[in-house]
């Protein structure tokens, strides 16, 4: 096993982030987001060998200064004011607060920008975070199990730290990322191919596909929702289409957000999509970051509440990470 310090990070062609610290974002035993998650994918990627092949990154929080690139000042103070008294919910229901959630949040958002940061340095060219892709967060709010939208921390850390001006995001989560489409939606730098569940059948009832960006950006998204039922033959041809349109954003980085509630008997979702569906995407994400941006492609792994089925799809993407 390799270690997780920079210098022995340099030249390999994959970061894995796995901690205690980064498991704790879950929200206890018998919610569908529980803890238990980043170890049921490990154990899975050990038996196949995975956790050799890989540098392991220690899990890292993000100062403040970076989550408020994306979320707002009260939203953030409010999220501390839960996290100290562990009671209450930071929505409507589906998100509850747990003591450290702020902490916990915060090294989910400290993760993925530390991978980003040693991928533009060139220490690596892949990157893979099991507990992140928290989609569902607004900018002033929580929603769906996510408290700060790391994705949409990380692509206006690129921008902002990077100076990126193409960046791809790419979600085959079963639900909608509405939080990374609607915070971009009009953000010409933000290119967004996003396979989902039809939204008239599943959270977030968002992701259709006149909804294509607004103003300059228009074109530079596109949502591919699919009928309940849906496998993986349908979800192949979506990919062309979500292949295609990354191509034509010739991007400087890739965020894949591969959500393994997709997977077919997930308790939640109603899409059928087996794990060879995720090894496809970012097999061919991988050739296009090598073409377009050299190489660079951070997988976030997202929702996924069957524990065989997210050890198995994130097995497969972290598979083709490093075959790529």
């Amino acid at each position: 096993m390799m270690k997780s310090d920079k210098s022995d990070a340099a030249g390999s062609q994959v970061l894995v982030y796995i901690g205690e610290q980064l498991a704790r974002y879950g929200f206890g035993h018998g919610h569908p987001f529980g803890p238990d998650r980043m170890d049921a994918f490990w154990q899975e990627a050990a038996r196949h060998g995975l956790d050799k092949q890989v540098v392991i990154v220690e899990p890292c929080r993000a100062p403040e200064k970076i989550i408020r690139r994306f979320h707002t000042d009260a939203y953030i103070e409010r999220v501390k004011a839960l996290s100290d008294s562990g009671e209450g919910f930071l929505d409507f229901g589906d998100t509850p607060a747990f003591k450290g959630m702020f902490e916990a949040a915060s090294t989910v958002a400290g993760c993925v920008c530390d991978a980003a940061d040693r991928l533009m340095h060139g220490e690596a060219k892949r990157a893979f975070i099991p507990i992140a892709g928290l989609h569902h967060a607004r900018r002033d709010m929580a929603a769906g199990f996510c408290v700060f939208n790391d994705c949409g921390i990380l692509i206006e850390h690129l921008k902002d730290e990077h100076h990126l001006s193409r960046i791809a995001y790419i979600d085959i989560d079963a639900h909608h990322g509405d939080g990374v489409f609607y915070a971009f939606e009009s953000d010409p730098a933000v290119w967004i191919a996003d396979i989902h569940e039809d939204g008239h059948y599943l959270y977030p009832g968002t992701g259709f596909t006149n909804e294509i960006g607004r103003a300059e950006a228009s074109g530079t998204k596109l949502n591919l929702p699919m009928m309940p039922g849906s496998g993986d033959a349908a979800f192949m041809d979506g990919w062309k289409k979500a292949e295609a349109h990354i191509r034509d954003a010739r991007p400087e980085f890739i965020i894949l957000q591969c959500g393994a509630d997709s997977i077919a008997d997930d308790p939640i979702t109603h899409l059928r999509f087996s794990p060879s569906a995720h090894a496809h995407a970012a097999a061919s994400l991988c050739r296009i970051a090598d073409e377009f941006c050299k190489g660079q492609i951070i997988a976030l792994g997202g929702g996924g509440y069957n524990r065989q089925n997210l050890a198995a799809a994130w097995t497969a993407v972290l598979s083709k990470l490093l075959a790529a």
